[in-house]
């Protein structure tokens, strides 16, 4: 069976990958361990996930002093197949318009 905490299941619908690329459009001046703390991952993880994004041409850093704004190449196809027809914009504009308690605003 999968893997369940106090009779619920762990698992979740978006990947820390979906994560990541939303904290970015939110803010795209964010830092990788506001990512990290905001997503619950760690700041190695949140790293790793910025360099795949950014490999792939998902995002695009700027450096800006010491520190990296990034871009986002939102018309960019999601990677499996059967969504590659749909841009990340989509994704995107369905999140990003929430704020961190799930709220509308």
């Amino acid at each position: 069976m999968g893997n369940i905490t106090g009779g619920q299941s762990r698992w979740t619908f978006l990947t820390n990958h979906a994560r990541v690329l939303l904290e970015i459009a939110r803010n795209p001046e964010v830092r990788v361990r506001e990512i990290a703390a905001t997503i619950g991952i760690t700041e190695r993880s949140a790293q790793g996930i910025v360099t795949d994004l950014r490999e792939a041409g998902y995002l695009n850093p700027i450096r800006v002093g010491r520190r990296n704004h990034y871009s986002i190449n939102a018309e960019r196809s999601f990677r499996h197949h059967t969504e590659a027809d749909m841009p990340v914009r989509v994704l995107i504009d369905m999140f990003t318009h929430r704020d961190h308690t799930g709220t509308p605003t």
